[in-house]
């Protein structure tokens, strides 16, 4: 998905150089192609941002460990299986896809940086292929479980008595393999297709258009479930309590939305400039940062757990049992081998 900027020149060629190594001019061919041609960066008087590999190494397995737990939890605890919480559980498999594709792309460039592991350029190749379809599947799944969970709050506040007859687990489960599916296919397309600047539209247009939905879904939500809230109230004490519970994973959401916007927003406005002004000096600056957007990515796969944890009372307790439980056995073994 990134190698827009890709320098294809295999002599100075690692999956992530390919992003930062120079800065580029593209220009669009007859056909509608990217054209990508690159010049030395001090022209344009930016320093490009380095970044050691060591600490995407680290982001990524903490997010990994992170995101595992919660999946662990989900499927642990019977009281979260409810289909808000199996599109939280695809939520964080979304995540997982950026962290073991940043963690593996890492632990490459480290070997081949150390000398470790000589591989030829059509290894390289389908690497930087597999790991690009790993992050525009993580992307393109993540705004649309965003926006499951979103339409998923939208009828648990105005829908409650029909609630459960409207989204059922079956119907859960056809929606996250709707999703999974599309996603596999968009992310097929984009990476056959990548140098077409058809393909970089359809993916800026999606990111807008899922937020647009959602802010709509918002605006209603938030506007109306006050008045809603005290028509329930007057009728009935505990339907207040449970509007006040749906309320709040509606605000759980937006927090998850925001955060996902001021991690991915940088690069979706990479896109868009790449397409818009590729050779405009203010641009290429611009582009130059292109490793710091990565590393707001990965913090985004970072933060979704402990948000999930901190608004979730009950999978912040079956954290702790998992956390806890590991320790016991952790605690047990060493104590075996001691008597041993």
């Amino acid at each position: 998905m990134v190698r827009l900027l890709a320098d294809m020149n295999f002599s100075t060629y690692s999956p992530r150089s390919r992003y930062v190594d120079n800065s580029a001019d593209a220009f669009y061919g007859e056909n509608g192609t990217i054209n990508v041609s690159y010049s030395n960066m001090s022209m344009t008087g930016c320093n490009r941002i380095m970044i050691p590999n060591e600490l995407f190494l680290t982001l990524g397995l903490v997010s990994l460990v992170e995101n595992i737990l919660v999946i662990l939890a989900i499927i642990k605890n019977r009281n979260l299986h409810s289909p808000m919480y199996y599109f939280i559980c695809c939520l964080a498999v979304s995540d997982m896809l950026v962290s073991v594709s940043n963690v593996v792309e890492t632990l490459f460039m480290l070997l081949i940086d150390q000398g470790v592991l000589v591989v030829t350029y059509d290894i390289l190749r389908l690497m930087d292929n597999v790991l690009d379809m790993m992050i525009c599947s993580s992307v393109v799944s993540s705004l649309s479980f965003l926006v499951a969970i979103a339409a998923d709050r939208y009828v648990t506040i105005f829908y409650a008595l029909r609630y459960h007859n409207i989204m059922t687990t079956q119907r859960a489960v056809v929606i996250i393999i709707a999703i999974w599916a599309a996603s596999t296919i968009s992310s097929t397309l984009f990476i056959v297709y990548y140098m077409n600047i058809a393909v970089i539209i359809c993916l800026i247009a999606f990111f807008f258009a899922m937020l647009i939905f959602m802010a709509g879904l918002y605006l209603q939500m938030f506007t109306l479930a006050h008045i809603h809230s005290k028509r329930i109230n007057a009728f009935q004490k505990l339907r207040h309590q449970q509007q006040a519970t749906n309320m709040k994973g509606a605000v759980t959401l937006t927090i998850l939305l925001g955060v996902f916007l001021v991690c991915w927003g940088p690069f979706f406005l990479h896109l868009t400039l790449i397409i818009t002004c590729p050779s405009n000096p203010l641009c290429v600056c611009y582009f130059s940062h292109f490793n710091l957007f990565l590393i707001l990515i990965i913090c985004n796969s970072l933060i979704d757990p402990v948000i999930y944890a901190f608004r979730s009372q009950e999978l912040r307790k079956t954290l702790k049992e998992l956390l806890f439980c590991s320790w016991q056995l952790h605690c047990f073994e060493c104590l075996s081998c001691t008597k041993l």
